[in-house]
């Protein structure tokens, strides 16, 4: 979804809501899709990501921060931002071929069931779910660009708040049933991984299409979204699990920073 609406909006010279959006977005998946999976259980969380991807999301962040300052990304900043998602999916995969047992088999063959279906209903599936998804993204900007001209905000407002929010309802989802299941690995990788993409492939692949600018990006929604990176860092800490309290104290900042 971010991918969709980032391409959109720059294409149609609204970089406001591209921009916006994944920042927005970044603030929404740790102040508020993390903090709701924690309420509804504890989760407890793998050494491995703390010590390697919340760093290295902390670090994306504030690099990104320091590309965007000026309100615009161009396609030399996209390049490198592209070129980072790339290098990170290669760790990434090397890493957990390194790493496999035979747990793996068992856990994601109680997962994925039998009889796969075939290709084609594969392939026709996909397009269709693409369709509605692009379908989707541009009637969303549209409406964003409705809202802020009604409401006489700035679109990167409407972006930072409701577009993203509405964008990251997949990872909603996804961290609500992995902690109601009581697998925190997922439910927390899951809001760290989008981050890292958001940052690196959605801002990358958006500006390496089309530049764009945001002037109404302040520099304290950057700085927001870069204290929200660092403070999961201790949170994650406490014994490897992100509690209630912890979870409670985070969402009470995500309704402080939308107010």
């Amino acid at each position: 979804p971010e991918l969709v609406i980032g391409l959109d909006a720059a294409l149609t010279g609204h970089g406001g809501i591209a921009m916006g959006n994944v920042i927005g977005s970044n603030i929404c998946n740790i102040a508020l899709i993390l903090r709701v999976g924690a309420l509804v259980r504890p989760l407890k969380v793998d050494a491995k990501l703390i010590r390697w991807d919340v760093p290295i999301m902390i670090g994306v962040s504030f690099f990104t921060m320091l590309l965007i300052l000026d309100g615009r990304l161009g396609r030399l900043e996209g390049a490198i931002l592209a070129a980072g998602i790339v290098a990170y999916n290669i760790l990434q995969i090397r890493q957990a071929k390194q790493e496999k047992d035979d747990n793996f088999q068992t856990e994601f063959g109680a997962a994925v069931p039998a009889g796969p279906k075939p290709v084609w209903v594969n392939l026709v599936l996909i397009l269709a779910g693409l369709a509605l998804l692009v379908f989707g993204g541009h009637i969303l900007i549209k409406a964003a660009t409705m809202l802020a001209i009604s409401w006489g905000v700035s679109e990167e407002v409407i972006a930072l708040s409701m577009v993203a929010f509405g964008t990251s309802v997949p990872e909603l989802a996804t961290t609500l049933v992995a902690s109601l299941k009581g697998e925190g690995d997922i439910a927390v990788g899951n809001a760290i991984g989008s981050n890292i993409f958001n940052l690196l492939g959605i801002l990358g692949v958006t500006a390496l299409v089309m530049p764009f600018e945001a002037p109404d990006i302040r520099t304290f929604d950057l700085t927001v979204m870069l204290i929200t990176a660092i403070v999961a860092m201790p949170h994650m800490w406490s014994g490897f699990v992100l509690n209630r309290i912890e979870g409670g104290i985070l969402l009470f900042g995500y309704a402080v920073y939308i107010g």
